[in-house]
C-alpha cells in the first residue's frame, strides 16, 4: 500500500485484491478459519504455483518457480 493521494502506488494491491475478489466472489464462509484457509489456498496454490502469474517481463515463470531459480543462483559454492 502506498502512500495518500497518489493512486499510483496502491496499483499492485489493487490488482491483486480485485483479482482475489474475482476468483472467490462474494462467498460467504461458515467461520473465520475457514475464509482464512480459502483465501491462503488460493494465494498459495493458484496464484503463486500455477500459471495464472506468467508474464513475459518475467521470463513466463511463476512466482514460486523465480523464487527457486533466484536461491538456486545465491546458494554459495561448495567448499
Amino acid at each position: 500500500m502506498g502512500r495518500t493521494v497518489i493512486c499510483y502506488d496502491n496499483a499492485a494491491a489493487e490488482s491483486f485484491f480485485g483479482l482475489l475478489k474475482a476468483e472467490i466472489g462474494t462467498t460467504l464462509w461458515e467461520s473465520r478459519d475457514a475464509a482464512r484457509a480459502d483465501v491462503f489456498r488460493f494465494i498459495e496454490v493458484e496464484y503463486n504455483r500455477t500459471t495464472f502469474r506468467r508474464h513475459p517481463e518475467f521470463g513466463y515463470l511463476t512466482p514460486l518457480e523465480t523464487r527457486t531459480r533466484l536461491q538456486h543462483d545465491f546458494t554459495p559454492p561448495a567448499a
